[in-house]
């Protein structure tokens, strides 16, 4: 059975975590915050106090954390996981990052005879909680499928997208579709309130048809329940919208659904909300 680092163990990586040690494969963690992993530790998952640790003598490297600039902190420094994984070791990285580090990550993994791939995820915490994740892969084909088994214990959808970058490059895509539909979500619960309609019918009345969506299956709900607790931070919806723009604006591509929904998530974030969950995107239609 391989052995597996995983660096980044935060809303979504601790399912991700779980899902592996449930199915028999020794996972190593590393996290700042130890005390927020101790269910871990408690089921004999080991904690390193550094990446450096974390990552030794292991066959997988995984990644699952916040900002491009902390995949560069744990990628490339002399402390960091291309520095001291061992020789054959497999990278894969959860984050949605930017196509171009993704790139970086698989051209400075080949000199150290590493292999990488970048692998974003979308499923938000409900996903991987239930190992059903969608993952979208970039980087060697022959490494993908040397993988892919290992893959299946996080998630139900598994495809190979090419070659490295494009695992980062099909998240925008899907970024960008998630912001239509949960703004539509949003503006047809604003509509219901406005004319006096029950919320809830109208979403049983609506759900199950043309217009229905996971984000209307999954955080319509919250929005009724007033839970905003993050399966998804808002902050970090923002930094995949600004990396879809920066895409958009070399391609001269101007889409302007994604570009209201991002001013919209920057009025949250200015308004303190940055922490919560993508849902509360209704708060925007509530001012």
């Amino acid at each position: 059975m391989k052995k597996i680092a995983f660096i980044g163990v935060g809303v979504m990586g601790k399912a991700m975590v779980q899902n592996l040690s449930q199915a028999g494969y020794p996972v190593s963690i590393y996290t700042r915050t130890k005390n927020k992993v101790e269910d871990l530790i408690s089921d004999k998952i080991i904690w390193h106090d550094s990446v450096a640790e974390c990552v030794k003598d292991q066959d997988i490297v995984m990644t699952m954390v916040g900002f491009p600039q902390d995949i560069e902190e744990i990628y490339f420094s002399s402390k960091g996981i291309i520095a001291n994984a061992k020789k054959d070791c497999i990278l894969i990285d959860f984050t949605t990052s930017s196509p171009l580090l993704a790139k970086k990550i698989f051209e400075e993994s080949s000199k150290h005879s590493l292999a990488s791939l970048d692998a974003p995820v979308s499923g938000g915490d409900i996903g991987a909680k239930k190992g059903t994740l969608s993952i979208m892969v970039g980087g060697d084909e022959n490494v993908f499928k040397q993988i892919e088994p290992v893959l299946e214990v996080l998630g139900s959808n598994i495809n190979y997208v090419g070659s490295a970058g494009n695992g980062q490059h099909t998240k925008m895509a899907n970024q960008i579709a998630l912001a239509g539909a949960l703004a539509g979500v949003c503006e047809a619960l604003t509509y219901a309130k406005a004319v006096n309609l029950d919320p809830q019918i109208m979403l049983d009345c609506i759900s199950s048809g043309a217009a229905g969506s996971w984000q209307m299956t999954n955080n319509a709900p919250r929005i009724l329940a007033d839970d905003f607790a993050p399966g998804f931070y808002i902050k970090h919806y923002i930094k995949d919208m600004k990396i879809a723009k920066a895409v958009n604006d070399t391609n001269n591509l101007d889409l302007e659904v994604l570009n209201t929904v991002l001013q919209q998530f920057e009025q949250l974030q200015t308004d303190g909300f940055e922490n919560l969950g993508t849902q509360a995107l209704i708060k925007y239609y509530q001012r």
